[in-house]
């Protein structure tokens, strides 16, 4: 063998050498700690609609031994907050952050990702297709498809002439606009069509008033603050009669449920959602060589009829934790 490659040999060796012992003091200096530490940031922290996630969230602490800290946020939460908020996580000791990530976060996060590990809920921001980052979510466009399917359904599997409207938080969300995606072409193969859509403006708040939208045979609400808020409207009869489809998740969305105000509701397994994020960033700080994995978690169809029964009374429990 020629001494240069020699040389480059020992050279590479005493290298991968360094890279573990520097790997093991991070792994040691981090172990000196009682507790690692797992900081979750969302908006609107303190709605019903992430009772169950947080539930998810608290069982998978205990399980991980994990100290857990959930960030207080408002409803109008901007980057710019969010990388401040993280920021000020990672300066009180946070080891990794699970984050609801917000329309144009990609660039931020993957910066951060750099200092810690970084997870995910709700979506995944995607570049040319691929997201680099991990992320624990439903399969948002199944579950529109899913909610057009229970309308079909209804009427014979057949939609041809029937108007529909559209409610949903904001077409900001990647997530919601995935969802409409799945609604909308189920039921345009179907025949039916979507005469209206409403979203929430800048303020996060609803019309008034939604006699003014022409009149519609369903509506169907893509997010927990649009079916709570389509909920609302159907029991006061501002919705003109038309039948209530939607997706949520608090204890809101099935109140309207079993009121009659909604005729069916996806749920998505918002406890997983926090058990299985929690879990996969509490394997990474634990285990050398882990990187943390995608997950993508169930959802349910609930009608009336069925709210209360064996097999749906875990979800309604997740619901009121």
């Amino acid at each position: 063998m020629k001494k240069g490659s020699k040389i480059f040999i020992i050279t590479e060796a005493v290298l991968a050498v360094l890279v573990c012992l520097v790997a093991i003091t991070m792994l040691w200096e981090r172990r000196g700690r009682n507790l690692d530490q797992l900081s979750v940031i969302v908006a609107d922290s303190d709605d019903t609609q992430w009772s169950a996630f947080k539930y998810g969230l608290r069982m998978a602490a205990e399980d991980n031994g994990v100290e857990l800290f959930f960030v207080s946020t408002g409803e109008e939460l901007t980057v710019e907050e969010q990388q401040r908020l993280i920021q000020t996580e990672i300066d009180n000791g946070a080891d990794s952050v699970i984050v609801q990530p917000l329309p144009g976060a990609e660039e931020m996060l993957l910066k951060l990702e750099r200092k810690l590990p970084v997870m995910l809920i709700g979506y995944a921001p995607e570049e040319d297709g691929v997201s680099d980052l991990p992320a624990v979510a439903p399969d948002n466009y199944g579950m529109g498809t899913a909610l057009a399917e229970e309308l079909l359904e209804d009427n014979g599997g057949n939609l041809e002439g029937k108007k529909l409207g559209i409610l949903l938080e904001s077409t900001a969300s990647q997530a919601v606009l995935d969802r409409k995606q799945g609604f909308q072409d189920t039921v345009k193969k179907a025949g039916a069509s979507v005469i209206w859509s409403v979203e929430t403006g800048a303020s996060g708040e609803w019309p008034a008033d939604m006699t003014a939208q022409p009149e519609a045979d369903c509506v169907a609400a893509l997010d927990d603050a649009s079916l709570t808020a389509a909920g609302a409207y159907s029991s006061s009869n501002d919705l003109q009669g038309a039948r209530v489809y939607g997706i949520g998740h608090s204890t809101e969305a099935a109140y309207y449920l079993d009121t009659g105000a909604v005729e069916c509701l996806i749920v998505p397994d918002e406890f997983n959602v926090g058990y299985q994020s929690l879990t996969e960033a509490a394997s990474q700080l634990r285990e050398l060589f882990y990187r943390m994995r995608d997950r993508t978690v169930s959802y349910t169809a609930i009608r009336q009829e069925e709210l209360f029964t064996k097999e749906n009374q875990e979800i309604l429990f997740t619901m009121s934790q």
